[in-house]
């Protein structure tokens, strides 16, 4: 009841929107629950996290499920399509709860009031891509929650590069604010530039040997983001399955729509696509640069698929 009570208050003050849902029964308890207020206990020194919970049942959780990444991997198209599913409440924003200092700091109340409500049998999803870049991220992620099921979507190393380089020369384009050619970052000295950082995120064996060490492999499930484009159910098939949902996601809710060139969703007759930053044409590159840049990945490229168990088709 005290708990009840403290709700309607933060509620009466910080009004939030919640699920249109049935009212369902505050006293049924569920694990995912439980396993939240234990996080909340063994990580506060003091113990006065709030709860914040909604007269219809719904409250704010830890996730149980975060996209990892990678950055311009397809994180933004895997999130839209995984809130298709009733039992996905998905986080809106990227949080950078893990990876930004000041966001760290404010410790997992934070974190849960960045949440969207859910409902008990829901599981709560977050993505911010650039965890799965950053060094301190796994043992964070691990502290919190050594069961935590993660997501990874990636897309052959040396598209993702370029589509590295697009989004920020187009942010600085919106900004009318100069940018180099991706020549000037890609060339150093006559050679590759391998300390280019578009290229250090494609290195995707280096990431992925630190998340193994807090994570086994059967906790990270890898979304093929070329296939995801060029044909999303039957990846997100495999999704559901990993996160243990009944399939509810259907090929009817993909439609390839000709004029952006890209798949968009249909949801209850209702249809929507990504937003237009999606699928920009990617800049035109010599032949012999991209050459250099297939060649520079196949090593890194073998050395991945023998860390995961498993073959992509990349360059």
């Amino acid at each position: 009841m005290a708990a009840f009570l403290l709700g309607a208050v933060l509620l009466i003050f910080q009004p939030q929107i919640v699920p249109s849902r049935p009212a369902i029964n505050l006293n049924a308890e569920t694990s995912s629950q439980t396993v939240q207020r234990e996080l909340l206990k063994k990580t506060s020194q003091k113990n006065d996290f709030k709860e914040n919970i909604h007269s219809n049942g719904s409250c704010q959780q830890l996730p149980q499920t975060i996209i990892i990444g990678v950055r311009k991997g397809g994180t933004r198209a895997l999130l839209e399509m995984l809130s298709l599913h009733p039992d996905i409440a998905a986080a809106e924003s990227e949080v950078h709860f893990f990876d930004w200092e000041d966001h760290y700091r404010n410790g997992l109340q934070w974190y849960i009031n960045q949440m969207p409500f859910s409902y008990p049998h829901q599981i709560t999803v977050e993505k911010t891509p650039a965890y799965f870049t950053s060094p301190k991220v796994p043992e964070r992620v691990y502290n919190m929650n050594p069961s935590m099921r993660l997501l990874l979507i990636l897309r052959d190393p040396s598209e993702r590069v370029l589509s590295d380089y697009t989004q920020v020369f187009y942010n600085h384009m919106q900004k009318h604010k100069p940018y180099p050619s991706i020549e000037q970052f890609l060339i150093k000295d006559g050679e590759l530039n391998v300390g280019y950082k578009a290229i250090n995120r494609s290195l995707y064996y280096i990431h992925m040997q630190n998340w193994l060490k807090y994570f086994p492999l059967d906790h990270i499930h890898i979304v093929d983001g070329d296939k995801l484009i060029k044909d999303p159910f039957p990846e997100v098939e495999k999704v559901e399955r990993f996160l243990k949902l009944s399939p509810q996601i259907n090929a009817s809710n993909f439609y390839f729509n000709k004029t952006k060139g890209f798949y968009c969703l249909r949801d209850s007759g209702r249809e929507r696509c990504l937003h237009e930053s999606k699928g920009r044409a990617h800049p035109q590159v010599d032949t012999r640069l991209l050459e250099k840049l297939h060649e520079y990945f196949h090593e890194p490229n073998k050395k991945f698929f023998e860390l995961v168990g498993r073959t992509f088709d990349w360059h």
